[in-house]
C-alpha cells in the first residue's frame, strides 16, 4: 500500500515487550520499566490478527522487536503462527542475543527467518558499561548459537555512539566477516530531535525519511506510522484493515520528534 508521499509500505516492526533483561544507556532506564499488565499488552492472538490483515494491505515483512522480545513468554510459537499467514514473506526478530544459546535452535525451527543481534562494542568492559549489567560473553556465546542453528544473513547491529566507540568500526566489521555476519551501523540519536542523529559517520540506520518503508505495532497496541512523531492510531478489531489504512495515510512527510515515547517502548 502507497503512503500519502508515494512511498511504499510493507515492513510491519512490531515491539512485543518493553521489558529488557539489559539497561542500555540509550534506551533503558537504570530501574528498568514497570510491567504492564496482562490486559494492557497485545495478546498473540490480536497480532496474528493485526499482521493477517496487514498482508492483506502488501506487508511482507514483519519483525519482532521489544524490549527484548525473547522475554516474553511463547515467543517461539508467536514465530511458528505468524509463518503460516500466506504471502508474508520473512519474519525477522531483533534481539540482544543474550538468550539466544537457549533459544536459536528453538525459533529456526519454528521458521524464524532472520535475525539482528545488536553488538555496539567489542570490548568487555565498555559492554557492561553500556548495558550496565550485560555479560559481553553471553552475546558471543548467543552468535555462535545463531550460526550452530543456520542463520544466515544475521546483522550485528552496532550503535554508533561518538567519543565510545566510533573506532571499533573496522574491528566489528571484521568481528562479523570471519562469522559470515552482516555489520549495521546505527547512527546514535535521541527521539526528541530527528537533528541529533549525526550524519557526519556513515550508517545503514536511521535510514532517510523518503525511503521509509516501514510502521510499527507497539506493545500495548498502538500503531505508529513513524518513528520521529508523536501521532498514533488506536486499532479497531472489528476492522483491523481500516485501522491500518488510516495509519498509513496518515504517515507524515518526514517527523521531527517523538516525546509521548521511550526507544524501549517502540522497538526502534
Amino acid at each position: 500500500m502507497l503512503d500519502p508521499f508515494n512511498r511504499s509500505i510493507h515492513y510491519l516492526r512490531i515491539s512485543v515487550t518493553d521489558l529488557c533483561n539489559l539497561r542500555c544507556t540509550y534506551c533503558m532506564p537504570e530501574e528498568g520499566v514497570v510491567k504492564k499488565t496482562h490486559p494492557d499488552i497485545l495478546s498473540y492472538e490480536k497480532i496474528v490478527a493485526i499482521v493477517r490483515a496487514a498482508v492483506g494491505l502488501g506487508i511482507d515483512k514483519v519483525r519482532l522487536t521489544g524490549g527484548e522480545p525473547l522475554v516474553r513468554k511463547g515467543i517461539v510459537q508467536l514465530v511458528r503462527e505468524l509463518k503460516t499467514i500466506p504471502g508474508l514473506k520473512e519474519v525477522g526478530l531483533s534481539t540482544n542475543g543474550v538468550l539466544l544459546t537457549a533459544m536459536a535452535r528453538e525459533l529456526k525451527q519454528a521458521g524464524l527467518d532472520r535475525l539482528n543481534i545488536s553488538l555496539d562494542t567489542l570490548d568487555a568492559e565498555k559492554y557492561r558499561q553500556l548495558t550496565r549489567i550485560g555479560d559481553i560473553d553471553n552475546v558471543f556465546r548467543g552468535i555462535e548459537a545463531a550460526i550452530e542453528a543456520g542463520f544466515t544473513g544475521t546483522k550485528i547491529n552496532m550503535v554508533v555512539i561518538p567519543g565510545f566507540n566510533q573506532e571499533e568500526v573496522p574491528a566489528l566489521h571484521a568481528f562479523c566477516r570471519q562469522r559470515g555476519l552482516h555489520l549495521q551501523r546505527i547512527n546514535h540519536y535521541s527521539l526528541d530531535d530527528l537533528n541529533s542523529i549525526d550524519r557526519a559517520y556513515r550508517a545503514e540506520r536511521p535510514m532517510s525519511c523518503s525511503q521509509c518503508n516501514r510502521i510499527r505495532l507497539t506493545a500495548d497496541g498502538k500503531l505508529k506510522p513513524c518513528l520521529f512523531s508523536d501521532r498514533e492510531f488506536d486499532i479497531d478489531f472489528q476492522d483491523i484493515e481500516q485501522s491500518l489504512k488510516g495509519a498509513i495515510l496518515n504517515k507524515p512527510r518526514q517527523g521531527s520528534r517523538c516525546s509521548s515515547r521511550h526507544n524501549f517502548q517502540i522497538g526502534g
